[in-house]
């Protein structure tokens, strides 16, 4: 028998982003939510993320606005050090736990049925079912569905490689690395992306020699200096003055390699090898002290994908290396997310979570759910222009589209009344915070934010001329 449940909103996805959408929907509306998802808990893929991880970015930007997830503290130890606290894994799984047993449940507007599968179109007909009991359910939506499962995630742990790999090969994703209990000949990890740094630094960091490492990497790419994304006062100079660098160098690139070499000049991006051009953006994060820990790893393989690990040799692309029985094969080749395909946020009945600012998922969050509580259904062109999707980024092209429509957006919030207040008092945004802040009379801070009105209108007519050459390739 199927029982019928009614609300206003129903949010398929209890991860990261549905949890941001839904703390904002709560704080800003009286609706009546009901959230479906396939997890034991709340928290998406957190739930199957490797022991050893953390977020790479300030934890003050993660999270639901209305909770602090950060101590407030910066590292004392560690390759972070001196840096605003990284969340592990674990605080990230109590932490939105404690958001759904603490803030959503006693609100007594909020229904959430874990373990389940939502199994309706998206459209019409909205139905589920519990993995656990079997049990049916219809939900009868008032006003909107969400879709919070769109960006679909890949994490090691339930990643299935796009290589073969021979019986027999000691091979395992990156979860499995804390399980280890006798030392192998050495470490093939596969994957340059963050799950690959990650695994590399683990492996450093609990005593593993970097020349018992074989790095595997397909494409090299350019990286965020996590020094210049700290959201406190002290560190205004680095931060804000880094993007008015960032506003400079793209403003004044005569092309996009110049660009690049610019970016890089003014502190804006690091590489792990002076030597070698990037040619991927994924928009992570790496303190210096990390990055000079990795440059203590000589062995790096560049001749393209693996095609198939075997007990004695690896074939890639572009030739084999040797490898052993007694090797460990650590498998990073998952990516974070795995489609690139936009759609409008808003259409008609559907809202579709994405992002709308750059490396800002829960922030883009909450400013989705803002809109959706200020407007309703009164405007979805204007919604939708709140609310521009910024797709997210692969090839070096992909920057200048996502940075062209991450600078839209900002302005777009800058022409909309009330939303200047709304920004500096959302926790998630914490530049919007920093700035507003300064003192008219700091004349080297003020400084800084003139270079940054100087240089923006430039560079986005720079981008605009970019993303016109790049489409103009693209169809050729």
């Amino acid at each position: 028998m199927t029982e019928i449940l009614e609300t206003d909103y129903l949010i398929v996805g209890a991860g990261a982003m549905g949890m941001a959408f839904v703390d904002t929907l709560l704080s800003e509306t009286d609706a009546r939510i009901l959230i479906v998802d396939g997890h034991a808990k709340p928290g998406g893929h957190w739930n199957d993320a490797y022991p050893f991880v953390t977020l790479h970015q300030p934890a003050s930007f993660y999270g639901v606005a209305s909770r602090e997830l950060s101590t407030g503290e910066k590292d004392q130890a560690g390759l972070n050090k001196g840096l605003c606290d990284l969340s592990s894994g674990a605080d990230i799984n109590s932490y939105f736990d404690h958001v759904m047993r603490h803030t959503f449940l006693p609100s007594g507007r909020v229904q959430y049925f874990p373990m389940s599968h939502y199994t309706g179109d998206f459209n019409s007909a909205h139905t589920f079912h519990s993995l656990t009991s079997g049990k049916q359910y219809e939900v009868k939506v008032a006003k909107k569905i969400v879709n919070a499962t769109f960006l679909k995630n890949s994490v090691p742990s339930t990643h299935t490689p796009n290589f073969a790999v021979e019986d027999g090969v000691n091979f395992m994703p990156l979860n499995d690395l804390p399980k280890i209990d006798t030392a192998p000949d050495g470490y093939v990890v596969i994957g340059g992306g963050k799950t690959g740094i990650d695994a590399c630094l683990w492996l450093l960091e609990t005593g593993v020699d970097p020349d018992s490492i074989c790095w595997i990497k397909s494409r090299d790419a350019w990286l965020l200096d996590r020094s210049n994304t700290q959201p406190t006062p002290e560190f205004f100079e680095t931060t804000i003055g880094t993007q008015a660098g960032q506003m400079e160098a793209i403003s004044g690139a005569e092309s996009l390699e110049d660009m690049f070499d610019r970016l890089e000049a003014c502190g804006y991006f690091v590489r792990l090898d002076k030597s070698v051009k990037p040619t991927m953006f994924h928009g992570a994060t790496i303190s210096p002290l990390e990055l000079e820990a990795l440059r203590r790893i000589k062995n790096i393989v560049r001749m393209g994908r693996v095609q198939k690990v075997g007990a004695t040799e690896i074939i890639l692309d572009e030739g084999t290396i040797p490898t052993t029985p007694g090797t460990v094969h650590v498998d990073c080749s998952a990516t974070a997310v795995t489609n690139k395909e936009t759609t409008p946020v808003f259409n008609r009945n559907v809202i579709t979570p994405q992002f709308v600012r750059s490396y800002q998922p829960l922030f883009s969050a909450s400013l989705i759910a803002h809109t959706e509580a200020i407007y309703g259904d009164d405007d979805e062109t204007k919604k939708n222009q709140i609310c521009g999707v910024v797709p997210l980024p692969d090839s070096l092209e992909d920057f200048v589209r996502f940075t062209f429509a991450a600078m839209m957006n900002q302005y777009t919030w800058s022409q909309e009344p009330g939303l200047d207040v709304w920004l500096q008092n959302n926790r998630l945004d914490g530049f919007s915070k920093m700035i507003a802040g300064i003192s008219p009379d700091d004349e080297k801070r003020m400084a800084v934010l003139k270079r940054i009105r100087k240089a923006a209108v430039p560079a986005v007519t720079k981008l605009g001329e970019f993303l016109s050459e790049i489409e103009k390739k693209a169809a050729a």
